[in-house]
């Protein structure tokens, strides 16, 4: 099959791998219709997340068709389409049952391969899916496949970020960083009751979409968003920042953004050794930090609901579809923040190079 492989730092290579086949009997092949490129990705692809295999097949977002089920799978059938959060999990274990899917005794995360060990990406035309049983979501008639492949990873990740920002109406809340995941971030906190919100960026096209979803826009290199949230809060800032970046730089603005006995939530992945804050500054404000990966499968859940309702034009996040054989190209356009670029999806099945802009195509 093909799919889009890791060849070393800032290199992936559309070519030919193996296809996945069932290995244990609760596995699932899956037949890929939507797969796409995260944020989380570009450090593999700047290798400032290092140890992974080259030729591994890189993602984990994806919507798809199930072609094979092992023998021990009870909950799907064949041509049952499906999507999936980014680690598998077994639904038993102690984290598991307490909603914490992602820290599975079992989990593993889709396209990571270190030493010949871990799971196979699904940037590809085909993936296999371990614990299918606990790990998969059925798609229902009336939610997209853009809608699920959102809620695989970027809209679960951003309403996680809201949660532990303890969204309270009245308060007044920054994001940092309108990527994808800062984008669902807005929409979250609007949707628990947050009606003062900032969306902080210095990519005009994303502080737009930042303002469509429900966010006040600060170009932070305009104007200084610590002292325009100071002005409006009497010198204290805001009630809770969420950090949707995951570099040294985001975090240091959360410190500065947020008010004594305030909330930083930080969902951007961090290769950093250290923090760019001192334990004295966090004792100082009174901080509460949290941080960590989404518990995806909890949330998928939860959240496919409020997506059945349409209540928020979700996939207008969607800024780009190409065929998967262009995924080189799709790398170098997220990476760089080309031609308009928010989050591209890909079609493993398109052969059509004309594919571009997604919203008209979807309708969001």
């Amino acid at each position: 099959m093909k799919a889009l492989a890791f060849g070393g730092k800032e290199t992936v290579h559309y070519e030919s791998v193996p296809d996945p086949i069932i290995e244990v009997s609760t596995d699932e092949i899956v037949k890929i219709h939507l797969t796409a490129i995260c944020g989380s990705d570009l450090h593999v692809y700047h290798r400032r997340e290092k140890g992974l295999d080259q030729g591994t097949t890189m993602g984990h977002e994806f919507v798809g068709e199930i072609v094979e089920i092992g023998g021990e799978v009870k909950a799907f059938e064949k041509g049952d389409i499906v999507f999936s959060p980014f680690t598998t999990n077994c639904g038993k274990c102690y984290y598991c049952r307490k909603g914490l899917t992602s820290l599975c005794k079992e989990g593993l995360l889709f396209g990571w391969v270190q030493n010949g060990k871990g799971l196979q990406g699904v940037q590809a035309e085909y993936a296999r899916v371990p614990l299918a049983d606990s790990t998969l979501l059925r798609l229902p008639r009336n939610v997209l496949p853009e809608e699920g492949l959102l809620l695989c990873d970027c809209f679960s990740t951003g309403y996680f970020c809201a949660e532990m920002a303890e969204i309270r109406s009245g308060g007044v809340y920054a994001v940092v960083g309108c990527g994808p995941i800062g984008l669902m971030a807005i929409v979250a906190t609007r949707d628990l009751g947050g009606e003062q919100v900032y969306g902080i960026d210095a990519i005009s096209h994303r502080l737009l979409l930042g303002q469509e979803f429900g966010a006040i826009p600060i170009n932070y290199e305009e104007d200084d968003p610590s002292a325009i949230l100071r002005e409006l809060t009497d010198g204290r800032g805001a009630d809770a920042v969420l950090e949707a970046v995951g570099n040294a730089s985001a975090a240091k603005s959360a410190m500065n953004l947020v008010r004594p006995g305030g909330i930083i939530a930080v969902v951007g992945f961090h290769t950093d050794e250290q923090f760019s804050f001192t334990p004295v500054e966090a004792y100082d404000k009174n901080l509460t930090y949290k941080v960590g990966r989404c518990p995806a499968r909890h949330y998928m859940k939860r959240l496919l609901p409020l997506v059945q309702e349409k209540k928020y034009p979700l996939v207008s996040v969607i800024s780009h579809r190409l065929p998967l054989s262009q995924g080189v190209r799709a790398y170098e356009m997220f990476d760089k923040k080309l031609e308009g670029c928010v989050k591209i999806v890909l079609e493993p099945w398109s052969q059509d190079a004309n594919l571009q802009h997604s919203r008209h195509a979807v309708g969001g």
